[in-house]
């Protein structure tokens, strides 16, 4: 049986070196973003808004342009199914 994603880590590579890590709560979340802001101001040097779910009245901008990268890795969370 396939395990379920409990949130998808997606890891931000930014010229200059820079990595930041934000967290989506389903896939669907993440493609939503992406496709609707990152995509199609790509090329833009105007910052847009990359949601947070960590903590109240925290946030991140970025510019699209200087977006080098971006890795999507599942998490999951609860206990480890075995079968012995």
């Amino acid at each position: 049986m396939p395990r379920t994603p409990s949130e998808y880590a997606v890891h931000i590579m930014l010229e200059g070196g820079h990595r930041e890590e934000v967290r989506f709560s389903t896939i669907q979340d993440f493609q939503k973003w992406y496709s609707g802001e990152l995509v199609p101001k790509s090329s833009s040097h105007d910052f847009i808004n990359v949601p947070l779910k960590t903590s109240q009245g925290e946030y991140m901008v970025l510019r699209p342009s200087k977006v080098l990268a971006l890795r999507v890795e599942p998490v999951f969370y609860g206990s480890v199914d075995r079968d012995f």
